[in-house]
């Protein structure tokens, strides 16, 4: 029996989200796995690439065989690399956190003392014009 580590895709149709699993080769590509090492969701940014590392090593040292997709996020992950005994890559790139924004409350305290808005309403800037203009023919 060939065992393959392949991805099994989830989701909608616009947004797929995909399990890396060890599964036989003559299986479905959505069908029954024999287990799941790992979570791949492409659409997230960056992309979100979770592996067990532990499991990925004794599947490879068993004699289990990648397909393309899955190899290139192993050798991403590193994992490949330290299955063949090469030297490891670049860690990943990780979210950043994103800063908590800060509360309406907060922001009032700062804006205290301004009371007048922005722009000018148009009923006040023609009343000026034409105060402005009755000025100038009087003079």
């Amino acid at each position: 029996m060939a065992v393959k580590i392949k991805l099994k895709r989830l989701g909608k149709i616009r947004s797929p989200h995909y399990r890396i699993v060890v599964a036989d080769s003559r299986t479905r590509r959505d069908g029954r796995a024999i287990e799941e090492i790992g979570k791949y969701h492409p659409t997230y940014n960056p992309s979100v690439i979770e592996v067990d590392a532990d499991r990925v090593a004794y599947w490879l040292g068993v004699g289990a065989q990648p397909t393309e997709p899955v190899l290139a996020i192993l050798k991403k992950t590193g994992d490949w690399q330290k299955y063949k005994g090469e030297p490891a890559p670049a860690p990943l790139l990780t979210q950043a956190e994103k800063a908590a924004r800060p509360s309406f409350e907060a922001l009032a305290g700062e804006d205290e003392g301004k009371g007048e808005a922005i722009t000018q309403k148009k009923k006040a800037e023609k009343k000026d014009e034409a105060a402005a203009e009755s000025a100038s023919t009087e003079a």
